[in-house]
């Protein structure tokens, strides 16, 4: 089987920092203020405990299935052997797309970021995206970090999670420095408006959060290199999302808490600004950029590894192109893969800011459709073949199962047409182009 390909080298702290680093990166240090903006202060918390409710149930769904079925690949293997060819294809080139469009965001993020603490870096303007000058200096910046985190990926799996453990660690303490601050020196008259535009301004956050949660699923992806009991993989994924659902709550209530709704609504970077106020001090800012910087590493380092090694189990079973399958002589990782989704997240810096939004929604609606998939073949896995063997035991699967199914709708019904939240032209456009690279590779793979 092909986990038996890869080294096993993760341990417990390991799998918990990959998950939970993947699931925290830039987004709560550049998007609070649009999100109390949208639905209000408790508003959005609201829709993050609400959508984090409905990726407790995926959560559990994959808890089983890692436990019972640890090898790489993840909704790859499980879709395979439920779903067959037709539905696994779409299941796992969707989650790609989710993966890739979190790396593609980690590119743009990274130089905006960069710029925040060392203005006056905006060389040789190139165009001008929805009222955003690309420059030079922005897509180098974005180009360079793809090519450093692809070449630490390249290096194994020991490599990129020692780097995981140590820039998580440093994320928790500078939001817990922020936290703090806010709690001593914020007031709860900020947090008004406590809700705006009512359940249409909670859709307008909801429909961002299935690509914050994204990211426990990067565990099933290297199950082949976790050196741990099948039953204690399925348990860290569940934990891992309570853990996440934890931090983005308290960070928006405490941005809420720090700042009137006017200087919220400011584009910018709302929890850097927040932690300025609260302890009077540009440093405070810095610090959290640092955060989200951090943050960005950790992301993009989990999905760089959970992409590829899905990318790989596609390859492996005739879906993708044979190349893709491939495993570096020394490092044994999936190194054509990798090369292949560093090039791709090349492209983003070229589009400036306005892309983020873009590759957050629609590589949410992709994250949803294959989850859906995943809830499904647990449900079926459970009906056709009960005598497998689960090391992490979901009571009441029938319930879990089905709550899992429902939730993913109607999650995804908020992304089509009609809705309030419904995706925008430019984004199905990224999901279709999406979808056509996948049907020419596929027909690659089998010529």
């Amino acid at each position: 089987m092909s986990d038996t390909l890869f080294e096993r080298v993760l341990n417990r702290r390991d799998t918990l920092s990959l998950a939970f680093g993947a699931m925290i990166g830039w987004s709560w240090v550049l998007l609070t203020g649009e999100w109390t903006t949208s639905a209000g202060s408790v508003g959005a918390t609201i829709a993050f405990a609400v959508g984090g409710a409905a990726m407790v149930f995926v959560a559990l769904v994959y808890a089983e299935l890692a436990a019972a079925l640890p090898e790489a690949g993840g909704e790859h293997v499980y879709s395979l052997r439920a779903l067959g060819p037709v539905f696994s294809f779409i299941c796992s080139w969707a989650i790609v797309l989710g993966y890739v469009s979190v790396a593609a965001f980690e590119a743009v993020a990274l130089p905006y970021a960069l710029t925040f603490l060392l203005p006056g870096t905006d060389w040789i303007h190139l165009w001008t995206i929805r009222g955003f000058d690309v420059h030079l200096s922005f897509v180098l910046i974005g180009i360079g970090g793809a090519c450093a985190v692809t070449a630490i990926n390249l290096r194994g799996v020991a490599t990129s999670s020692g780097l995981q453990k140590a820039v998580t660690t440093l994320i928790v303490g500078v939001g817990l420095v922020f936290l703090l601050g806010a709690a001593l020196n914020g007031s709860a008259a900020n947090l008004e408006p406590l809700f705006v535009n009512g359940t249409h301004g909670i859709a307008a956050v909801l429909i961002m959060i299935p690509i914050m949660f994204v990211g426990f699923d990067v565990i099933p992806q290297a199950a082949g290199e976790i050196r741990l009991p099948p039953r204690a993989i399925g348990g860290l994924i569940v934990v891992s999302v309570g853990c996440a659902i934890a931090w983005y709550c308290l960070l928006v209530l405490g941005v809420g808490y720090s700042l009137p709704a006017a200087e919220r609504a400011v584009p910018g970077m709302t929890t850097a600004l927040a932690s300025a106020r609260v302890w009077g001090g540009e440093w405070a800012a810095d610090l959290i950029v640092i955060g989200g910087i951090a943050g960005i590493v950790t992301t993009w380092n989990a999905f760089m590894v959970g992409s590829s090694r899905l990318v790989f189990a596609m390859a492996e079973s005739g879906m993708l192109p044979a190349p893709l399958a491939r495993l570096h002589p020394r490092y044994r990782t999936p190194h054509l893969a990798l090369l292949a989704i560093g090039g791709l997240t090349c492209i983003a810096p070229f589009f400036g800011r306005p892309v983020l939004i873009w590759l957050i929604n629609a590589g949410s609606f992709a994250v949803i459709v294959g989850y859906a998939c995943v809830a499904v073949s647990f449900l079926l896995l459970r009906m056709r073949e009960p005598a497998l063997p689960r090391p992490y035991r979901v009571r009441h699967w029938r319930l879990v199962g089905g709550l899992a199914v429902l939730l993913c709708l109607a999650l995804a019904i908020l992304y089509l047409p009609g809705s309030p939240a419904a995706l925008q032209p430019v984004e199905w456009a990224i999901c279709a182009a999406w979808a056509m690279l996948g049907l020419v590779l596929a027909r690659a793979a089998r010529a």
